[in-house]
């Protein structure tokens, strides 16, 4: 199946709107999202949490990651990162979504700590269980005080700082696009 894209011309503009219509799609009324409810219930998050909690501290200092200043990045920025001796093949395979992701964790409505620690839990949890590949949902909105994807732009520093992250990038529209990013991990004993 070929993915090239083409320039589409006025007639296929159209023809396009004019099935919305047909179908009875409607233009929504708002352009912000609504996250909805935070699940405070989820026994995912939970255990993640407590292994996070008992796992050593030399551990969790290790892979502690920064809460330092990151660098804003804009809300459709595609992320992308690999360790310089990341196979060029694999690198590609991840960025077509063609690795498939094992195990995912949505950010939305968290505060930037309570990302931060779901991020870590989440991340430690995926190595214990020997997990390939991850997807992490941060989402595109604007932080309430900044004028840039806070959580967005701090995962894209946090996952560069975790050891065990060996690549990530935006994910394929089907898996939230610029909202998410694959992350790779070395499994223990493997190179990439």
């Amino acid at each position: 199946m070929s993915r090239d894209r083409h320039p589409s011309d006025e007639d296929e503009i159209s023809a396009f709107r004019q099935a919305l219509k047909e179908a009875g799609v409607r233009p929504i009324a708002s352009n912000r999202a609504d996250p909805g409810r935070r699940r405070r219930g989820d026994p995912a998050a939970a255990e993640r949490r407590a292994a996070a909690t008992s796992a050593p501290d030399d551990l969790a200092a290790a892979g502690r990651t920064s809460d330092g200043r990151v660098e804003p990045v804009r809300p459709s920025e595609f992320l992308d990162f690999a360790l310089p001796d990341l196979p060029w093949r694999t690198r590609q395979q991840l960025k077509r979504g063609r690795i498939g992701w094992e195990a995912g964790l949505d950010l939305h409505g968290h505060t930037l700590e309570e990302a931060r620690q779901e991020l870590e839990a989440f991340l430690r949890d995926a190595a214990s269980r020997h997990r390939r590949c991850v997807l992490v949902v941060h989402g595109k909105a604007w932080g309430t005080t900044s004028d840039y994807p806070v959580i967005k732009s701090h995962v894209n520093a946090w996952l560069r700082e975790w050891p065990s992250v060996l690549a990530f990038c935006s994910a394929t529209a089907i898996d939230g696009g610029t909202g998410a990013v694959y992350v790779l991990l070395r499994r223990r004993g493997s190179q990439a």
